[in-house]
């Protein structure tokens, strides 16, 4: 079990250097439970799958992950129906070190995209500063969670 410490902003403009310095994967994301609480979720990129379970967002929460055989995944995918992201992840680390995961997502979150920044504790987390083409700091917000995304859809602009 590990305690994951991130920030999340609504991305204005990609990076110009998305597609020369970013390693890229994708993602297919689907939803087994949420609750007020948690969610469990699987997860298959790059040929891998998991399945993860995550106390409720916040800056910080605590995360479980167990690898899963395809077979496994096979069998758990179809109860995620209608509860499900795809997207490609890109990453790199910053100047400062920090991993950053850009997500942009597909189908109908098509034109939606993230960033996600790990940090090893909340004074680190709170004093990064975005890069410029990042918006909005939506961290902790409920709407740009990944499962509400998967079971609400895109928040309207200005909400």
């Amino acid at each position: 079990m590990s305690r994951e410490i991130e920030r999340k902003f609504l991305v204005e403009r990609l990076p110009d250097d998305l597609g020369e310095a970013w390693e890229a994967q994708h993602v297919e994301q689907g939803y087994v439970a949420i609750t007020d609480d948690a969610e469990v979720r699987v997860r298959r990129r790059m040929g891998t799958a998991t399945l993860t379970i995550k106390s409720s967002p916040a800056l910080s929460r605590v995360e479980v992950e167990v690898e899963l055989d395809p077979e496994r995944f096979a069998a758990l995918w179809p109860l995620t129906e209608g509860r499900r992201v795809v997207k490609t992840r890109h990453t790199r680390r910053g100047d400062d070190g920090v991993l950053l995961e850009l997500d942009v997502y597909e189908d109908a979150l098509d034109g939606l995209a993230t960033l996600e920044v790990e940090f090893a504790d909340e004074e680190a987390a709170h004093a990064w500063a975005a890069p410029s083409w990042a918006g909005d700091d939506v961290s902790g917000d409920p709407r740009y969670a990944n499962q509400a995304l998967a079971t609400a859809g895109r928040p309207a602009p200005g909400t």
